[in-house]
């Protein structure tokens, strides 16, 4: 009898907690879920960034009437594309590498690849975290293109 009025009141001491309870362990699991979408979107972009402008510069330089024509035409797009997602082009870094010869990018069915490297900054960090530099994910995105076999012909 007496362990079932010690029980009866600790039931009736409990009452109205349950909310707080609620709010607080829901903001516990709430938050990090919510970073958690946040990188992932910031991540994908920037990632979805790399690739656009990796492979529209591929494409725009293979079909570009001369070297400095199609590099002129590879940096505008990987800018354009870039900075669509929100990216700063002038962080990027672009490597170009033409096979088989590679001093003569644009002969008949040469090969073209274009590589985009950018850092992706982490959303929401506090710059008391950035001491060593800011937090961020490197992404790279490599596209190959072949020049037409029909390239300068009459």
């Amino acid at each position: 009898m007496q362990r079932w009025r010690l029980f009866r009141r600790a039931i009736a001491e409990d009452v109205g907690t349950a909310s707080l309870e609620f709010v607080t362990a829901g903001m516990i699991l709430l938050l990090p879920m919510v970073y958690l979408v946040l990188t992932m979107a910031a991540l994908q972009a920037g990632s979805l960034a790399v690739e656009g402008a990796a492979r529209h510069a591929a494409r725009v330089y293979v079909q570009a009437p001369d070297t400095r024509d199609a590099e002129a035409e590879a940096e505008r797009a990987i800018r354009f594309a870039l900075a669509d997602y929100g990216l700063d082009p002038s962080e990027a870094s672009v490597g170009i590498s033409c096979s088989p010869r590679p001093a003569d990018c644009l002969r008949r069915r040469a090969i073209v690849t274009i590589t985009v490297e950018v850092s992706v900054g982490l959303p929401l960090v506090p710059s008391a975290l950035t001491i060593g530099g800011p937090l961020t994910v490197p992404l790279r995105s490599t596209a190959t293109e072949q020049v037409s076999r029909f390239w300068g012909a009459p």
